[in-house]
């Protein structure tokens, strides 16, 4: 019998399940495996989704299930696609009631369905729908759109927002994620608009695409020219490379083109980016401001008015809401599945490789609501991070690789600390993406500078966003840095930081003399491979004190911790893989 779901269409025998596996034949007909099941469910702000031109900065109640039926590259989902079965069988589950009673209890505005595809749960999430609405609850989704027309007709009933997230504009960008065209997702957008739910689109941008995202405005604006386009800067999860990384450069000058297509063009994972803000079309104003708020992620920064000063209003639904929520922790959008992946990288450093351990311990972290303050707080203390690593290898049963992992790490972390007591501390300052996007005082990242015995300037600017916060031109110079790290989360390459502080004359002392530096993926935060950076910044701030051969550090352990030798593998922005296979 034929699913008729998404446009995928497997044919599945009596007895099997589809690609997705969400779905199975049970004899009679096509039925959801795990009904009425959701994996999680936390409030958020509307950005976080992301929705930036409906009711900004209105607080929602997160849910998610498992499973996508799509498989593309690099997946930010990765956790809950890869691992769906392990995860929906885990005893980790929320009921409709459940997530009722926690928007009430949070007071939230809606419902969003996001981090998997409501399209592995459609018949679940329509009924959460229709309960919700009936509570006077607004209800959205993400989703990449790839439905029959009779499930995007029945969805479009139910929800009054939706982002559908595009794969490009051509078939072969499809056929990359295991679909056949792109048409069925251009289909539900046109569906989905004419029947009155607010509509934004996302589309992922990869080195070299620039007309995949083109043409997709192109066939947008003939749509509407009203429907905002957010520009997902592909960042290499999962088993992509970093040759599929556009530039932050390339990225915003790309949304500038698009602003001839559709005016309401806005760039996603590049933190510093005035591309995220909404500007008036009639003064040039700045109306609805916003910065990076992790992958895939925005959040308001300032003032948000839905008509400019001038009188121009803006095609935004619903007002502004006066107080904007702030996610604890690692909540927010697409940051919980980059705290589930930090867990995930202690775990293969433990040798924790069976889907069944991995998703009992995934479901652990969220059910105990650990994503919140606590695994933040933890991954951001370097000690604390070493009995967070005993904590889950206690859970996984490993403590003897616990032991052998934490001696490792805390042999060289002792032998810098030491070594670093009487030193001169050089001004550090540590940015992610653009140089005026500066990390949060308490990063881990400035826990590395200050125990490789350097100054982190960060600390004076007393003020914090997610991961960190945009400051102004003066600010910056005024902390006066004698060597400027980028994040290996979010990084720009030791050119384009140089080329930014030259456009904005940002004469600082780590400018001037070359003294700038682009970390390692991974290298530096949100897995146990920080060492190898704490070693690096050591060499950097202290050439006359240390002289780790980073790549035998670097080798020994890779292949200690991983089983692989450090040359063999290709980095990209994964906290759990050591990276994509060399070839």
């Amino acid at each position: 019998m034929q699913c008729n779901i998404c446009e995928v269409g497997c044919d599945i025998p009596p007895g099997g399940s589809g690609r997705c596996r969400m779905y199975r034949h049970d004899g009679t007909g096509i039925v959801e495996r795990f009904p009425d099941t959701f994996l999680a469910a936390f409030p958020v702000a509307i950005e976080t989704l992301p929705m930036l031109h409906f009711f900004p900065g209105a607080k929602f109640l997160q849910v998610c299930t498992v499973g996508c039926n799509l498989s593309c590259g690099g997946c930010v989902s990765e956790i809950l696609v890869g691992h769906a079965e392990s995860l929906a069988a885990s005893g980790t589950a929320l009921t409709t009631g459940d997530l009722l009673r926690l928007a009430a209890d949070h007071a939230c505005t809606g419902i969003a369905f996001a981090l998997n595809d409501p399209i592995a749960s459609l018949p679940t999430f329509c009924r959460l729908a229709e309960r919700a609405r009936e509570q006077r609850l607004l209800v959205g989704c993400s989703t990449n759109g790839y439905m029959t027309e009779a499930s995007a007709l029945y969805l479009r009933e139910r929800i009054d927002f939706a982002n559908v997230g595009l794969k490009g504009s051509t078939d072969a960008s499809y056929r990359a994620c295991g679909a056949k065209s792109a048409a069925p997702a251009y289909r539900t957008i046109r569906l989905l608009h004419e029947g009155g739910v607010h509509v934004e689109v996302s589309i992922v941008y990869r080195r070299g695409g620039e007309e995949e995202v083109m043409g997709a405005a192109r066939m947008l604006a003939a749509i509407s020219p009203h429907i905002p386009l957010q520009v997902m800067r592909f960042v290499p999860f999962g088993d992509a490379g970093l040759g599929e990384e556009p530039t932050i450069y390339a990225s915003e000058e790309l949304c500038d083109r698009l602003r001839n297509i559709l005016p309401w063009a806005y760039l996603f994972n590049s933190p510093g980016t005035a591309n995220l803000t909404t500007f008036c079309p009639a003064c040039k104003k700045p109306c609805i401001e916003r910065e990076f708020f992790g992958p895939m992620g925005a959040h308001l920064a300032g003032e948000a008015r839905t008509a400019c000063a001038c009188g121009h209003a803006l095609p935004v639904r619903g007002a502004a809401n006066p107080e904007v929520f702030y996610e604890p922790g690692m909540m927010g959008g697409y940051r919980a599945t980059r705290g589930l992946e930090m867990v995930w990288a202690i775990l293969a450093c433990l040798g924790v490789e069976g889907q069944a351990d991995l998703a009992r311990i995934w479901s652990e972290v969220l059910r105990t609501g650990m994503l919140g303050k606590e695994l933040h707080d933890r991954m951001n203390n370097i000690d604390a991070y070493l009995d967070l690593v005993m904590d889950f290898a206690h859970r996984a049963g490993r403590e003897e690789a616990g032991r052998e992992l934490c001696t490792y790490i805390r042999e060289r972390l002792d032998f810098v600390r030491e070594r670093v007591v009487d030193a001169p501390r050089p001004r550090v300052y540590y940015a992610m993406g653009h140089p005026l996007f500066a990390l949060n005082p308490g990063r881990f990242e400035g826990k590395l500078v200050e125990a490789a015995g350097g100054t982190y300037v960060n600390r004076a600017i007393g003020r914090e966003g997610k991961p960190g916060v945009s400051i102004p031109r003066e600010e910056f110079i005024a902390l006066a840095p004698e060597y400027l790290f980028t994040s290996g989360f979010l990084t720009s390459t030791v050119e384009d930081t140089l080329r930014y502080c030259a456009e904005h004359n940002l004469d600082v002392p780590a400018a001037r003399n070359g003294r700038v530096y682009a970390m390692h993926p991974s290298w530096d935060f949100g897995s146990p491979r920080w060492i190898l950076g704490l070693m690096t910044i050591a060499n950097v701030l202290h050439p006359d004190r240390f002289a780790f051969r980073i790549d035998e550090e670097a080798d020994e352990f890779y292949r200690r911790f991983y089983g692989v030798p450090y040359r063999a593998s290709a980095a990209n922005r994964s906290f759990a893989h050591p990276g994509t296979e060399r070839r």
